[in-house]
């Protein structure tokens, strides 16, 4: 089987190497250029649309419309193609996709991912996948390379996006949730690290909170998902809320905070580093958290 890429950021670079160690034919576009040991690098996205599945790792709607939309590139896609969009976007956009699949006779599967680049590395991402039930199980055997579980939402594939969305909102909740922890734990006497030591052996021993206290317990924010794209991200669910007609107070302030964390010099540090912001607001932009 044939699987093209189209983006080759960390994560895609990743899945791109277990893709190619399982065995499949790999070609790769990416704007800025790159390279993966056996993986064919091509020179347009549209020669990366003519196997038979190609993922698109993008950063946000305005480059996959650019990319796919804008410039023809879908239109001339291989008949037959199943098409998976793995990246964070939003719903509305979403819904744009399907309709643009649909009238360029092309499957389409929403299929956005939960895990940082070493759980990528692994192999080990949890994998949302909505869509129509023939096309997720023809790229289901891509799926497995990539991935520990593929969670299936139905034949709506906004749904998929709608729920990443969701879950990344309540991962930045818990950032700011572990700060403002330590913000009454230290200024009591009680250090960040006997404080998470108990937090996660009673009640938060899940993965998030297990990533992000060490990152705050250590004030160790490089990288792994910028504080830029986790706005991004609290800006899409704030987008996928508006219909309900709802207010939702907890999502507005962690989207307050996280802009200020940007604002303030952070934006290409891990988004844990908004808990910096909150632990200590007098950093200024360009201030090392």
């Amino acid at each position: 089987m044939e699987v093209g890429m189209i983006g080759l950021g960390v994560m895609a670079q990743a899945m791109a190497k277990n893709l190619v160690a399982a065995g499949y034919v790999v070609k790769i576009w990416n704007r800025s250029g790159g390279e993966i040991a056996g993986a064919t690098m091509v020179r347009s996205p549209v020669d990366a649309l003519q196997g038979d599945v190609a993922l698109t790792m993008l950063s946000e709607d305005a480059a996959i419309r650019s990319v796919l939309l804008d410039s023809g590139a879908l239109a001339q896609a291989r008949g037959g193609l199943t098409h998976v969009v793995m990246s964070t976007i939003s719903v509305a956009f979403a819904r744009e996709l399907v309709e643009a699949h649909e009238t360029a006779g092309v499957k389409y599967i929403s299929a956005p991912v939960l895990g940082r680049p070493n759980v990528a590395a692994q192999g080990e991402l949890n994998i949302i996948a909505g869509g129509a039930l023939e096309a997720i199980e023809r790229v289901r055997p891509v799926f497995d390379v990539l991935g520990k579980k593929v969670w299936e939402v139905g034949i709506d594939a906004a749904a998929a996006n709608a729920a990443k969305i969701a879950c990344n909102m309540m991962i930045a909740m818990s950032i700011e949730a572990m700060a403002e922890a330590v913000v009454i734990t230290e200024s009591n006497g009680l250090g960040r690290d006997q404080f998470f030591e108990l937090m996660l052996g009673t009640l938060f021993g899940c993965r998030p909170y297990q990533s992000y206290s060490a990152n705050i317990a250590h004030a160790a924010y490089d990288p792994g998902f910028k504080a830029v794209l986790g706005l991004k991200d609290l800006r899409l669910a704030r987008e996928a809320a508006a219909p309900s007609g709802r207010t939702l107070r907890l999502l507005d302030a962690v989207h307050r905070q996280m802009g200020d964390a940007v604002k303030a010099g952070m934006g290409d540090r891990d988004w844990s580093s908004m808990a910096a912001f909150t632990i200590d607001p007098s950093l200024g932009a360009g201030g090392e958290p």
